[in-house]
């Protein structure tokens, strides 16, 4: 897949237009640091209205609660955080020299690292843009976004405002299909955030590599729910189904197939279907529930659920409602009796659809989740602190909720990342200060120079007496 000539020489011109701006000023005052932020706040409280409106359009219909809630609200609130810490993150962090480097000073000064290449999905285009934008910012760098040639009513929104508050030796923002992403994440960026699928993922990761690019990769897998015997059905719903029904289910961290004890699939089905109702009742003309984003991703759903149903599962809809193909509208779809041989085991859903699964022990619970790749996130159904420490020490995953789902992404003081398959590194708060900063160590003498102690020849006596000091 190649991109015109042209394209590619726009998207080096851009980079290396940010780089001459970021060697001008390679490293932004707080104060400058502030103003960029304060006005990207003004910005998206004074765009709030075209931002929904176009994310609206983008999804044939999308909440505008449900955007305020997930796009606007996050940046606002990650803004505010990151005001009120930024003077501290700046500072140099003093460490100890040591009795063998004394007398001496070291401190670790933070650096911006210069340009960041930010790509952005399709699934919360605002906030997993400007979110990343704002951690460049905070740490001084300039940036490159790519959005999502999904969202095109979003990404005009988007860039109208983002033009408004920056030169584009500042923030660029690059639109175009597959061939235009697979040429971006290729230019030798000093930091590359991804957001986006694992298999997408490696195609970035490598090439990035070309350049030696540290990347940031933000990818998703299968996040599982356990519900304990402990755990009552109906309060296990409650809690887990607002992170299955948000934006549909096309969340990287939605809840992807849930493991409750033998026995208490129906009771679990029943509970959900009682509590879908109370929240949504019917979807079809329903403003508080969101469509699927296109087409494409509508039929590849209905396609994994007449997978499963081929090979022998029970599909009930939450609500007594037929799907809408017309708006693209899925009330969740309760799946028993799966495999790992259908599709819906297989890949991450991203959509209203909820496998769930019967266990003999929590061992075995443990076991399923462990038997499989690491998850972005992971959540425990328990108020038993034994088995909630269990389940912690006993799994790996990118992040966990306890008697919750989805909500530890909006802890603006908490990193949020990936691990193994679902990505690398950490953003958000200080850990995302720190991913798009070099932390430059730096060793400084005074005019005792102690290091000539063990500059050749060897073998002198107070060298031979360091030895013994130091080597026990």
């Amino acid at each position: 897949m190649n991109m015109p000539v042209e394209a590619q020489q726009t998207l080096t011109a851009i980079l290396q237009s940010q780089r001459q701006a970021f060697q001008a000023d390679p490293a932004p005052q707080y104060s400058q640091r502030v103003a960029q932020l304060q006005a990207l706040k003004q910005a998206l409280i004074a765009h709030q209205d075209k931002l929904t409106n176009a994310l609206k359009q983008d999804y044939g219909h999308r909440s505008v609660d449900d955007s305020m809630i997930s796009d606007i609200m996050p940046c606002i609130n990650n803004i505010n955080y990151s005001l009120k810490h930024l003077k501290k993150w700046m500072q140099p962090s003093r460490r100890h020299a040591g009795l063998l480097l004394a007398p001496a000073k070291i401190k670790v000064q933070y650096q911006p690292v210069g340009v960041v290449g930010i790509i952005v999905p399709w699934n919360f285009p605002v906030m997993l843009s400007v979110g990343p934008l704002i951690t460049a910012i905070a740490a001084g760098n300039r940036a490159m976004l790519k959005l999502s040639e999904f969202t095109p009513q979003t990404n005009k929104a988007l860039i109208a405002m983002l033009e408004e508050v920056f030169e584009q030796d500042s923030v660029a923002v690059i639109e175009g299909e597959a061939d235009v992403a697979a040429a971006f994440s290729a230019l030798p960026f000093d930091h590359l955030l991804f957001t986006g699928s694992t298999t997408v993922g490696r195609h970035v990761m490598r090439a990035a590599a070309d350049n030696l690019t540290p990347v940031t990769l933000e990818l998703g897998g299968k996040s599982p729910v356990i519900v304990a015997e402990d755990m009552p059905i109906a309060t296990a719903v409650e809690r887990l189904i607002y992170g299955k029904c948000l934006n549909a289910g096309q969340i990287c961290v939605a809840p992807d197939y849930v493991l409750v004890p033998r026995g208490k699939t129906a009771s679990f089905i029943a509970a959900y279907q009682a509590k879908f109702t109370s929240m949504y009742g019917q979807v079809a003309n329903n403003d508080d529930y969101g469509a699927i984003i296109n087409q494409r991703q509508f039929d590849r759903l209905q396609a994994v659920l007449q997978d499963a149903k081929d090979k022998g599962a029970t599909v009930v809809a939450a609500s007594n409602e037929t799907q809408s193909a017309v708006h693209r509208k899925m009330p969740t779809q309760l799946i028993s009796g799966v495999n790992d041989d259908m599709l819906v085991m297989q890949d991450e859903i991203f959509g209203p659809i909820l496998p769930i699964i019967e266990y003999d022990g929590l061992a075995q619970a443990i076991e399923y989740v462990n038997q499989r790749p690491r998850p972005l996130a992971l959540y425990i159904m328990s108020f038993d602190s034994g088995v909630q420490q269990q389940i912690l020490n006993q799994t790996h995953s990118g992040g966990v909720c306890i008697n919750d789902a989805i909500f530890h992404v909006a802890a603006d003081d908490a990193p949020f990342g990936g691990i193994g398959p679902s990505g690398m590194g950490h953003y958000h708060g200080k850990e995302g200060f720190l991913t798009m900063s070099h932390a430059k160590t730096i060793l400084q003498r005074g005019k005792l120079n102690t290091g000539k102690i063990v500059h050749p020849p060897y073998g002198n006596k107070l060298q031979q007496m360091l030895m013994k000091f130091f080597v026990r």
